[in-house]
């Protein structure tokens, strides 16, 4: 079977569970990296009923504004958008 390089998981606290859990609850790590169970900070590692929630990828909702909107900017690749002259002496 092979997996993603950017599986990931999350650390799913179930009610009562320690500080620890719930601290890093909204953290997504790499499957690889990801903390084993029980934490180590955990206050009741012996009764500890904390899961891993497994996702495709690390990142998590749209990273760029035309996911988000769904709305794509018009790009037009014939039109030169710097203006400025650049930061090194050899750029005229």
């Amino acid at each position: 079977m092979t997996s993603s390089p950017w599986a990931a998981t999350s650390v799913q606290p179930s009610r009562g569970s320690c500080e620890a859990a719930r601290a890093i609850k909204p953290v997504r790590f790499l499957a690889a990296e990801a903390p084993r169970l029980p934490l180590p900070d955990c206050s009741s590692p012996g009764s500890c009923r904390c899961i891993y929630k497994k996702y495709d990828d690390r990142r998590a909702g749209p990273r760029r504004e035309d996911e988000e909107t769904g709305i794509r900017r018009y790009f037009d690749p014939t039109k030169e958008r710097r203006v400025k002259r650049g930061r090194r002496r050899s750029d005229t």
